[in-house]
């Protein structure tokens, strides 16, 4: 393109710009850029997904997982005195949660059953959050506090937490803010605020991340009813979250982590995926088999895991 030309193409759009202004849409258009490049509100805390017994225990028992990733089994009584017992991969900003049918009470412990936490990284955004659902025209979230026991029978607040509704098939997605009563317990074993209101993920995992493969969790593949789908997206949505509904289900990302929704009838929901950044590349691939899932390592400082728990 000529140095003409090119002049003439940035005048013409400054007098269209000028224009817009001089109506107010180019207010509402500056508006709108501004807010879509805000940083979102929620992010991928972790997700969690129900496996059969065979693969649940070779995750369990896995000597290369306790190599691979800061992975620990342990059981967690949280509010009401309800418990439940996972296998935890946690990164620096994310983790997973995989459980064996029945570990987690009622439902919630069925083979394929899943969920998705994601949370704020700053004190009071789950408020914003929650009046954001409002104003989209969910009327009756359901708020919540989770509270966690360490043993001694004293529940300590853990996080406030918001569900756009308490009907659900196989799958929930919730909305998280942890509390300051959490971080000030010694117990919780979590690091110090790096900047006001600092209840990040990254202050809540442990560190020990960078002794191991594993880094975060960047894709989440899962199936899931279309109710269950209709009852998410405003969550993701009002968080900030980048959503894009698709033919056979819908696409949400914070950035780092992209979750795939594939909307299926009831018997074929459940985890499907996960995607996995590593701290460092390896120039070998590396195919571990556990149960009826996989995981491939490498090459490269990535990892993808599937699971075909209906084998």
């Amino acid at each position: 393109m000529s140095t003409q030309r090119r002049t003439r193409t940035i005048l013409q759009l400054l007098a269209v710009l000028l224009a817009l202004a001089a109506t107010g849409t180019g207010t509402a258009t500056a508006a709108a850029t501004a807010q879509a490049a805000e940083q979102p509100l929620l992010h991928v805390n972790h997700s969690y997904g129900v496996l059969d017994r065979e693969t649940a225990d070779a995750i369990e028992h896995s000597a290369y997982l306790k190599d691979f990733a800061n992975f620990q089994v342990r059981t967690t009584t949280g509010a009401g005195g309800e418990k439940w017992t996972g296998r935890y991969l946690m990164g620096r900003e994310t983790y997973l949660e995989l459980f064996g049918v029945g570990d987690v009470p009622g439902k919630d412990g069925d083979l394929g059953s899943a969920g998705l936490g994601v949370s704020v990284e700053h004190t009071g955004q789950l408020s914003t959050v929650v009046q954001r659902l409002h104003d989209a025209g969910i009327t009756n979230p359901l708020e919540f506090l989770q509270t966690r026991d360490f043993g001694d029978g004293k529940p300590v607040p853990w996080f406030d937490g918001v569900f756009t509704t308490d009907q659900y098939d196989t799958f929930g997605a919730w909305g998280m803010e942890y509390r300051p009563e959490y971080f000030a317990d010694p117990r919780s074993n979590t690091g110090p605020a790096q900047y006001p209101g600092d209840i990040s993920r990254n202050r809540y995992l442990p560190d020990d991340y960078r002794n191991h493969q594993m880094r975060d969790v960047t894709g989440i593949r899962l199936g899931i009813t279309a109710r269950d789908l209709t009852n998410t997206l405003p969550l993701l949505r009002a968080g900030g979250m980048t959503v894009r509904e698709l033919p056979t289900g819908a696409t949400a990302t914070d950035g780092m982590t992209t979750i795939r929704f594939e909307t299926v009838a009831a018997d074929q929901v459940g985890l499907r995926q996960i995607d996995l950044a590593l701290n460092c590349p390896t120039g070998t691939k590396h195919v571990e088999q556990l149960g009826h899932s996989t995981l491939v390592v490498g090459p490269g400082a990535h990892a993808r895991w599937t699971f075909n728990i209906r084998s």
